[in-house]
């Protein structure tokens, strides 16, 4: 299999899951928007907070900050200072991208390890206003660090053969 045919594959998989990505994110943003709307009023108009309103809330931050995260990753929207790198030789500028998409997956890894041992280190916790496992608050960490990986290969891969990605959020 060649880079090109690769990179196809990869670029086939990684457009849907950008916009799967996308997709939960503002999914989890106007779920937030409701229940802290709710949380709001259920304080200060009926004088009865919710006492799960809080770590919900926390829930969809984290999700909505990952995923997008990983969306920016794919269509390259993230923060990025290339002034020094747009001035360099195409080969050295070459170099440089490649070397930065390497950072971004040794990052992803470390969300994805982190992530996984938070988790594993309270598998049999609650959230006790929730009813559900505390390691569930690691679940959008873990799957956002796995993205993050998938997309900066395909970047490093289209690097390598002259190519650019395609953002998959037209």
């Amino acid at each position: 299999m060649t880079i090109a045919s690769l990179l196809g594959r990869l670029s086939a998989l990684n457009a849907v899951l950008a916009r799967w990505a996308l997709y939960v994110a503002c999914v989890c943003l106007s779920g937030l928007l409701a229940i802290v709307v709710y949380g709001v009023v259920m304080r200060y108009v009926f004088n009865n907070a919710p006492s799960f309103v809080e770590q919900v809330a926390l829930l969809l931050v984290i999700s909505v900050a990952m995923f997008a995260a990983a969306a920016g990753v794919r269509d390259a929207t993230h923060i990025g200072l290339d002034s020094l790198v747009a001035i360099l030789p195409d080969s050295i500028a070459l170099g440089c991208r490649i070397v930065v998409q390497i950072l971004t997956i040794l990052f992803a890894v470390a969300l994805v390890l982190g992530g996984a041992e938070m988790a594993l280190s309270v598998r049999s916790d609650t959230i006790p206003t929730l009813g559900i496992p505390e390691s569930f608050r690691y679940g959008p960490i873990i799957v956002a660090g796995v993205l993050i990986t998938l997309f900066s290969i395909e970047h490093i891969l289209a690097l390598s053969t002259g190519k650019e990605v395609a953002r998959s959020w037209h």
